[in-house]
């Protein structure tokens, strides 16, 4: 007898907490039980049961060259042929370390790391370490992973549950982080003119992804950089999502702005688990064993996620031209979406920064946490289950992003677009 959606649902909550490894996919922004998902090739993505659907989550943001590219698989299979974990060096963390540098001006040394969680904690310690301060800022709705210091107002998941952070951060450790409001300058100068020496860094979003898509103002992160430049406190870029997604490099190459550390993951994998931190030489150097401020990981710069990493890398080098095209596909799509909104008459309006997007269910604009939860949280929720029904995957929650890759196709964006007017139909 064929197993049922439920099934598999039933079977997971037996043995894994909540009957997922990340909250989000238990779908319950959107209610109803999670798809299982067999595999993916290209822009699809196959649920058990085999069922097709045009993919836009992509791993949460990583497969940019679409699902099981030719060329990285292959080099994960001739990578463990050799191996799959070693503990040692290797020539490929060289290599991919040299790319990166390559491709971002402001990184002069690297750090590997398993996930984007393990930079952005290495980064808060590194910045506390290297300035001898111990208050960090972030921004509200920002999500950095789900180290103690970064769980005070995020965006993603947290974002979705309603929750302001978690029980099990101690009240001391939440209290050494400030959460400010995105995109207000008046607040963030007010805040480093009352706390900027106590202050060891300030992470953002350059571009926010885990609210939805939020493009920061023009003179927003000008006057970050400007601010923590002045005040001695380490500007940390969290390109976990945009790095190497609009351009070979991070959103900072695009805008002219150099912070002192970035962390990296998603696309420097190739879909493998993976991150990294990268930034000024002077506070990498404190990184042990060089220094005094520690970080380890067995599984960090491993064979696997390396050699993916590198051939999805070098396989971006070559796509310099293409990255406007992608951008161009995606304002396609979201225009004829916006256009199918106002024509049925659904107050929506579409985010969308270069390949990445939100459909908010309001009139918008949306530029910070408080305007993004005004949308209609219920209205995104039908509009989900409705895509899925005619074959388009999204995000499971109304504060995430969607993404195209290069492997998404004109047809597919037709598909995708004629998808969404079946689906206003029945509202």
């Amino acid at each position: 007898m064929d197993k049922t959606k439920t099934d598999y649902f039933s079977q997971a909550h037996q043995v894994i907490s909540g009957g997922v490894n990340s909250p989000v996919r238990a779908w319950k922004g959107v209610g109803g039980e999670p798809i299982f998902i067999n595999k993916a090739q290209g822009s699809k993505i196959y649920d058990v049961a085999g069922i097709e659907y045009i993919d836009y989550v992509l791993s949460w943001g990583p497969m940019i060259l679409g699902h099981a590219h030719t060329e990285v698989i292959s080099a994960i299979c001739d990578t463990a042929q050799r191996g799959t974990s070693f503990g040692a060096p290797t020539e490929t963390e060289t290599q991919m370390a040299q790319l990166i540098c390559s491709a971002i001006p402001s990184i002069e040394l690297v750090r590997m790391t398993s996930s984007g969680t393990e930079s952005t904690m290495t980064a808060i310690r590194l910045a506390r370490g290297f300035t001898g301060r111990k208050l960090i800022a972030k921004f509200d709705g920002c999500y950095h992973g789900h180290a103690d210091s970064l769980l005070i107002k995020a965006g993603s998941g947290v974002a979705t549950f309603g929750i302001p952070g978690s029980p099990g951060i101690p009240e001391e450790i939440a209290q050494l982080t400030l959460s400010l409001p995105y995109n207000d300058i008046e607040a963030l100068q007010t805040a480093v003119d009352r706390y900027g020496s106590d202050l060891a860094a300030i992470i953002v979003e350059p571009v926010a992804g885990n609210m939805g898509v939020i493009l920061p103002n023009k003179s927003f992160l000008k006057k970050l950089r400007e601010l923590t430049e002045k005040n001695g406190i380490v500007l940390i870029f969290d390109e976990v999502i945009t790095g190497f997604r609009f351009t070979f490099g991070g959103y900072q190459n695009l805008i002219g702005i150099k912070p002192d550390l970035t962390c990296l993951g998603k696309i420097i994998g190739g879909g493998m688990p993976v991150g990294a931190i990268g930034g000024k030489r002077e506070i990498l150097e404190r990184l042990a064993p060089l220094g005094d401020i520690y970080q380890a990981g067995t599984l960090s710069g491993n064979p696997l996620a390396m050699s993916a990493g590198i051939a999805t890398l070098n396989i971006l080098k070559t796509k310099s031209d293409s990255f406007s095209a992608l951008s161009n596909k995606t304002n396609h799509i979201c225009l004829e979406m916006e256009n199918l909104f106002k024509t049925k008459g659904v107050a929506a309006c579409v985010n969308r920064v270069y390949s990445m997007f939100t459909i908010f269910f309001q009139e918008g604009p949306v530029y910070d946490l408080v305007t993004a939860q005004k949308s209609d949280m219920a209205l995104f929720a039908r509009f989900f289950h409705g895509m899925l029904k005619n074959g388009v995957w999204l995000a499971p929650s109304q504060l995430e992003s969607a993404f195209l890759s290069f492997a998404h196709s004109d047809d597919d964006i037709d598909f995708t677009l004629n998808a969404c007017s079946k689906t206003l139909n029945n509202f």
